[in-house]
């Protein structure tokens, strides 16, 4: 599969940040503000795992001679810095190469102008031009001048690996990544939860929803894992982790009549009763914290991961494709199934398969390959319906 996607990418659109498989060519999009090859950047580190030694030095090289950062558009921090950001720094930790470590300095040099903000809560879009910060022209059409949780929550691990690779004290002091978890800490939280717009000017919530799929996920997963790239220090991280997930566990976490275990959204108090696919990392991440945790609450969160990740597996199983919707319900004698068709289709979210790769790696039970490999349909079904269709990207249910 991985051969199949790069040498596709490669013939029709290298260079280019993503693959537009129906009109055979490349789109570059608006959210990187100009910068290029999002695809090769976010590839380096999976081209290298798998051995693919030809395509990965395919990549270096297209970075080398290619990927240059004069560029002039307005860029979302959240995107350039997972994707670029991240990419960059993983294939200098797995390789060595000095080309991958400066590059990613020099970029999140050019992101910096986006925490100047009175809170140090930083704005969602920066210019590379003017140099400034906004939340106007990029993301999430809710989120109107607010900051997102999931967004300015997840910086901490690249950016405080910027600053040991560079030395300078910039990207953890005065990017104020740090600052970041204060405001949060010093904020008062309904119930507990982490609502997932906050002002940048004011530090106030905007709006009373809280969601740990779209707009708040990784903003739990990266403090987890702050935890454990401490080798375990970061106590705060830890903290704040178990504390969440705590008040998740209390206020959103639900059971159907059906037997299977959903995290909710809430709303001022009300919830939804759906799950969105980007919330399927959960069951990974609650597996990966489970050995951390209080010794009496281990094995109730190893059994809480394994139920949650159950229930994304019959989002799949439940599916007419065997491809998991965008979201899925829990109403009107439905359960794990999308209701409407702007919620019925699958984009490569990788969560579900994310959470599986947890759960084998923790318990080694055979079931979660063979999750991965047909019951949800990622080894079988979407390689033939991808060629099929000629467009792995989006497939309707």
């Amino acid at each position: 599969m991985m051969q199949f996607a790069w040498q596709s990418y490669k013939r029709y659109a290298m260079g280019k940040n993503e693959l537009r498989p129906l009109t055979k060519d490349g789109y570059e999009g608006s959210m990187f503000g100009g910068l290029s090859g999002a695809t090769v950047i976010d590839s380096l580190d999976t081209l290298y795992l798998m051995e693919l030694k030809e395509e990965f030095q395919e990549a270096k090289a297209w970075v080398e001679e290619s990927f240059h950062l004069n560029v002039s558009g307005e860029a979302s921090l959240f995107e350039v810095n997972i994707r670029y950001i991240g990419g960059l720094l993983s294939a200098f930790y797995l390789t060595g190469e000095e080309v991958f470590r400066i590059k990613a300095i020099k970029l999140g040099e050019k992101l910096l102008p986006a925490f100047d903000t009175p809170t140090g809560i930083p704005k969602g879009v920066v210019n590379f031009k003017s140099n400034r910060g906004s939340n106007q022209s990029w993301g999430w059409a809710m989120a109107g001048s607010s900051s997102i949780l999931a967004e300015f929550g997840s910086l901490h691990l690249e950016f405080l690996h910027l600053t040991e690779l560079s030395g300078n004290q910039v990207f953890a002091e005065k990017a104020r990544v740090r600052n970041i978890r204060k405001v949060l800490k010093d904020l008062d939280k309904p119930f507990g939860l982490y609502p997932n717009f906050l002002s940048p000017v004011s530090g106030n919530w905007m709006q009373h929803h809280v969601s740990v799929g779209g707009l708040g996920d990784s903003f739990y997963e990266y403090l987890i894992k702050s935890w454990l790239m401490s080798a375990k220090t970061d106590m705060e991280a830890k903290d704040m982790y178990y504390e969440a997930l705590e008040a998740i566990e209390t206020h959103l976490l639900n059971v159907s009549p059906g037997g299977l275990t959903y995290i909710a959204e809430w709303r001022g108090g009300i919830l939804d009763h759906k799950m969105g696919h980007l919330a399927c990392f959960s069951g990974g991440m609650i597996a990966l914290g489970a050995d951390d945790a209080k010794e009496e609450k281990r094995a109730h969160y190893r059994e809480l991961a394994a139920q949650i990740t159950k229930t994304c597996h019959e989002s799949y199983a439940r599916s007419d494709t065997k491809l998991g919707p965008e979201a899925f319900w829990f109403n009107s004698g439905l359960e794990a199934m999308a209701t409407q068709m702007s919620e019925s289709y699958y984009i490569l979210r990788p969560e579900v398969v994310e959470s599986y790769m947890y759960l084998w790696r923790q318990t080694h039970n055979p079931i979660y390959r063979e999750w991965g490999w047909d019951g949800g349909g990622l080894g079988e079904i979407l390689p033939d319906r991808s060629r099929l269709l000629r467009d792995p990207r989006r497939v309707q249910h």
